[in-house]
């Protein structure tokens, strides 16, 4: 019998995209993956207009049976402990893009980022972010040529109404873990805009 892969499940503050990650969340745990949540300040503090911090974090225990690590205290020892087999960020935000190339530490979750990668374990990035091709643009190309990251197939989500808006297929984030662990990319990177 095969070990179920340990995975970090890190969100951040792309609020609008918390109920389809659930849904990969759900999933995931459903192949048989033991799924630890991870939130950045923002997403375990802030109430929205796509809910209240409170009812994300008790779908987020409810769904994984863990309560979410949500300071830098508790990510730190991540990668020492050797915790998980791959680490997600979905949704990772252009504020998140921008901490992790170029190394700040002054979250949970780029602190588990940075803990992890110490053991040169995989880390998934699932975009979302209204300036990627704009402002994030050069965080995703530093990233993309980095070891270790590997990016969730994304595409512009409304290349009329927001021309520079990236958001990452949310679907196809278990496809993109199973490929990072075998150290690959997902391919295509690069989807069709939506709505086209």
């Amino acid at each position: 019998m095969t070990a179920p892969i340990r995975i970090g499940f890190a969100l951040t503050g792309s609020f609008c995209t918390f109920a389809r990650v659930m849904d990969v969340i759900q999933t995931l745990v459903r192949q048989g993956c033991e799924v630890t949540p991870i939130l950045s300040f923002h997403a375990a503090q802030l109430d929205t207009r796509f809910g209240d911090a409170a009812m994300w974090r008790g779908k987020l225990f409810a769904l994984t049976g863990r309560q979410p690590i949500d300071t830098i205290q508790a990510a730190e020892p991540i990668g020492p402990k050797g915790l998980f087999d791959v680490l997600v960020v979905a949704p990772c935000t252009g504020n998140t893009l921008a901490k992790l190339a170029h190394s700040v530490t002054d979250t949970p979750v780029v602190m588990a980022v940075k803990s992890h990668l110490r053991g040169d374990k995989p880390v998934v990035l699932a975009v979302s972010t209204n300036d990627g091709l704009s402002g994030s643009a050069a965080n995703i190309g530093a990233l993309l040529n980095r070891r270790y990251y590997y990016f969730v197939p994304f595409r512009q989500d409304a290349p009329d109404a927001k021309p520079r808006s990236l958001v990452a297929d949310m679907e196809r984030i278990p496809d993109t873990v199973q490929a990072a662990l075998q150290g690959r990319q997902l391919q295509p990177l690069l989807l069709s805009p939506a709505n086209v």
